[in-house]
């Protein structure tokens, strides 16, 4: 083997085993040749033998870094199967965001920003980050005031306090009667039970919201007005004044996750534009942005601030002051926008796949939503359907997750679209749809 190729061997080698990282530069070609004790020309062939095997990038003026390694697509839909290609967890990723969000980026690397970006920060930010906060909750004509924003490291996080500054151990805490699986654990670890209030095409019902209060009293309520997850609904306005005017009546306080709102350019105002005084609207960077870019926030009324600042300092909530300093520049200079109109563009384009490839399916959905959910036709459980799917390679997530306490769980299951590649995704469902076209009894089993 030639010199040069051994020498590229032994760079790739320390880039596998993690001694070389993504991102890391490497040295001038001509002191990469000193260390090694080899020629210019041998140096220059290997950075090119690195460049060929997509693990270097040299850029103009910088240098030659290290790639990050690429993605699976994981593209398995034939038995037996060892990757999947998971419809469960739901995380878009755009090929805009990398270089809009590496852009950002070049004023953090000056020593005084980066300095400041890596203090320590607390749960109430800085101005410049509550000012981006209030942005990205804003909706429908209504704002919350900066200085009502609390962050967290994450969505969960952010939804954790609420609850915790909420409802006392042993209180009860209102949901959906299908509902973010979430919830119910950080539910069962502060010792919370969730109540399943009814939901029609609208969502929650306020008649029954009320019941549920009126059989014991309820400490706090937990609801997703803007594209329900796992039903993909969106709560028209007059029922969130409905909702609001009820909550206002009750002096209850209502947790209102927006994480995925953002998808819905058109949405209503926000529960709390009706109720301000009674919700905490909760948002985070991870799906509006990347899926490791972890900051949560939340406007929270005044009255509850200090409760909700310290459940999130006694669980340890806090937020990373890089990620908030990070995520305000993107703000101010139009990356996050620019991302969210492409991750707008893309939900619809997978909606109008999933569409196409499970027609006459009892799929329901919005058609900006990133996941969708289909009544199974009998003989199909959700249970049998899962497992099915998974001998071919394909997760998707069974009704019961979404299901609160013993009541019984339909015969439907939820699927995500973001994650895999648009064509993964149609052969995927393409899969499903056969499946579903025959009977358990067609599985073969083991």
């Amino acid at each position: 083997m030639d010199d040069y190729r051994r020498v590229a061997d032994a760079v790739a080698a320390d880039i596998a085993a993690g001694r070389l990282r993504p991102g890391d530069r490497l040295p001038p070609q001509r002191a990469f040749a000193r260390r090694r004790g080899i020629a210019a020309s041998t140096a220059a062939r290997v950075y090119r033998e690195l460049g060929r095997r997509g693990l270097v990038v040299g850029e103009v003026g910088r240098g030659t870094f290290v790639l990050a390694a690429e993605r699976r697509a994981a593209p398995a839909l034939a038995e037996p199967a060892d990757a999947r290609v998971d419809l469960e967890l739901n995380y878009p990723v755009v090929p805009e965001q990398a270089p809009l969000l590496a852009a950002g980026l070049d004023r953090l690397i000056r020593p005084d920003v980066l300095d400041a970006s890596l203090a320590p920060v607390g749960v109430a930010g800085t101005p410049a980050v509550r000012e981006a906060a209030a942005a990205l909750l804003a909706g429908g004509g209504w704002a919350p005031a900066p200085d009502d924003v609390l962050f967290a490291g994450n969505g969960r996080q952010a939804i954790a306090a609420a609850v915790a500054a909420l409802v006392p151990p042993g209180g009860r805490l209102a949901v959906e009667a299908l509902t973010y699986p979430v919830i119910k654990g950080i539910a069962a670890r502060l010792g919370v039970t969730p109540v399943a209030v009814p939901v029609d095409g609208h969502g929650m019902v306020p008649g029954a919201l009320a019941d549920a209060h009126r059989a014991a009293p309820l400490g706090g309520v937990y609801l997703q007005p803007t594209l329900h997850n796992p039903s993909g609904t969106t709560m028209p306005e007059a029922r969130r004044a409905e909702l609001g005017a009820l909550l206002e009546r009750l002096g209850l306080c209502a947790i209102e996750d927006r994480i995925w709102a953002f998808l819905r350019e058109d949405g209503p105002p926000p529960l709390a534009s009706f109720a301000p005084d009674h919700a905490i609207p909760v948002d985070s960077l991870s799906k509006r942005l990347a899926p490791g870019l972890s900051a949560g926030f939340a406007a929270v009324p005044r009255r509850l601030a200090g409760r909700v600042a310290a459940a999130l300092r006694s669980g340890a909530w806090g937020p990373a002051g890089f990620a908030l300093e990070a995520a305000s520049g993107w703000v101010a200079d139009g990356t996050v926008e620019a991302i969210v109109k492409a991750k707008r563009a893309d939900a619809a384009s997978r909606q109008r796949i999933a569409a196409a490839r499970l027609a006459g399916a009892a799929v329901r959905s919005d058609p900006g939503s990133y996941f969708c959910w289909w009544e199974l036709p009998p003989p199909w459980r959700a249970e049998t359907f899962v497992a099915a799917a998974a001998r071919r390679g394909i997760a998707v997530t069974p009704a019961a997750a979404f299901v609160v306490g013993g009541a019984a769980a339909p015969r439907a299951v939820r699927f995500g679209l973001a994650s895999p590649p648009e064509d993964v995704l149609a052969r995927a469902l393409d899969v499903l749809a056969e499946i579903a076209g025959g009977t358990p009894d067609d599985v073969p089993v083991d």
